[in-house]
């Protein structure tokens, strides 16, 4: 697929979570093709649940783009760095992905330049009329009084917010699968009161894409990871926008 550059300004890219499908994120970049006077920034969440975590770290590292914290870069810290972490919160990690990230790194482990890598990931980036961060912020707290936790974790207050947090800044976000939020179909983004989501669920059986941004013309570019197909998108076509009113707790979610 070609790439027209409408725009010959800097482009900034946005990618979401990867958890691992580093083939589907090379054919991404491919397809968008950013140039030396381009950003690219990931939403957090490289690894865990596909099969090559440690290709995907390996690559980010040693390129020239941005990444912030995810709650999965988070949970591998605290099983991996800190010391008293409890059996169950290790066993939660291994399930929910960490089996995967430890096979990709083989025999030798996770090396300690990652480690450290992922504990200097920023939990979010001021890019002025953006503000990116994994998975939201709390819109009953002011910015200051927040913490990783609720940047890393968060979801129904944020989504569910009437009221956008900033008044001249669009939150990026990943996290949470757009297609988990009712109304939103698997692959569309999901939009809402001063934000918009990113993750359309790349490890998902459901949906299996993978998305990236150009915010600069306003166009999507999907693969799905488990098909290997190529797809772009106008902005508008690829998002859905998101009534408060229609967003249910997740904990009333799982029980429909």
């Amino acid at each position: 697929m070609e790439v027209q550059k409408e725009n010959k300004m800097t482009r900034r890219i946005f990618i979401g979570d990867v958890h691992g499908h580093y083939d589907a994120l090379m054919i991404l970049l491919d397809a968008i093709a950013p140039g030396q006077e381009d950003l690219v920034y990931f939403v957090g969440d490289l690894v865990d649940r596909g099969p090559k975590s440690a290709q995907v770290v390996d690559f980010v590292m040693n390129s020239s783009y941005e990444c912030i914290l995810g709650n999965h870069e988070q949970k591998l810290v605290d099983v991996m760095v800190e010391r008293e972490i409890p059996e169950h919160f290790r066993q939660s990690w291994l399930y929910s992905g960490g089996h995967a990230t430890l096979k990709s790194y083989g025999e030798k482990g996770i090396p300690p330049e990652h480690l450290t890598w992922f504990r200097n990931l920023p939990s979010y980036l001021d890019l002025g009329d953006i503000w990116l961060v994994h998975a939201g912020v709390d819109p009953r707290l002011p910015l200051e009084e927040q913490t990783s936790e609720q940047f890393c974790w968060i979801r129904d207050e944020f989504h569910s917010s009437c009221q956008p947090f900033f008044a001249d800044k669009l939150i990026i976000v990943g996290h949470t699968i757009t297609f988990t939020i009712p109304g939103v179909m698997p692959g569309k983004l999901a939009r809402g009161s001063g934000w918009l989501d990113i993750d359309t669920g790349a490890y998902h059986r459901q949906s299996g894409w993978l998305t990236g941004v150009d915010m600069l013309n306003k166009r999507v570019y999907q693969v799905n990871t488990r098909q290997q197909r190529l797809r772009s998108l106008d902005l508008e076509e690829a998002a859905i926008d998101i009534k408060p009113s229609r967003i249910m707790p997740r904990r009333l979610l799982q029980k429909l």
